[in-house]
């Protein structure tokens, strides 16, 4: 797997590590009074599936989150750095422009032709249609 991929997939997984934890804060947070005037939260018990106590799972959570976004790091530092600086870039990327508009062009006139073949390929199929349906049948 080229190093753009391991980025993409390590983005990925920060982004799943970071949804399943504000989703596990949410779900397992316990109620808290927001004023003096309201009534005090009543006490919700919620079933989870681990036994991690409540006051331990952000502590995890935010470990899993810094551990991914270190290895994130890691993949950056591992990047190549760019040879010839800003000017060379902008050369290269020309190039690659001009490859692409003769790749491009290419590309349309074969689809021109597939499509003129296509064009053929229906009107024959008529032709063979209609004097399918206009044969008589032998006697």
């Amino acid at each position: 797997m080229d190093i753009i991929s391991q980025l993409q997939e390590q983005v990925n997984s920060i982004a799943a590590i970071t949804f399943n934890a504000f989703g596990t804060l949410q779900r397992d947070a316990p109620p808290v009074q927001l004023s003096p005037n309201y009534p005090e939260p009543a006490a919700t018990t919620t079933a989870t599936d681990d036994a991690t106590p409540f006051p331990e799972q952000p502590k995890q959570l935010s470990a899993g989150l810094v551990k991914a976004a270190k290895q994130f790091d890691a993949l950056v530092a591992a990047l190549p750095l760019s040879e010839g600086g800003e000017e060379a870039q902008l050369k290269r990327i020309a190039e690659l422009q001009v490859e692409n508009y003769i790749i491009g062009q290419e590309l349309q006139k074969q689809l021109e032709a597939a499509e003129k073949e296509l064009k053929q390929v229906q009107e024959l199929f008529g032709q063979a249609a209609d004097n399918c349906l206009n044969m008589k049948k032998p006697e």
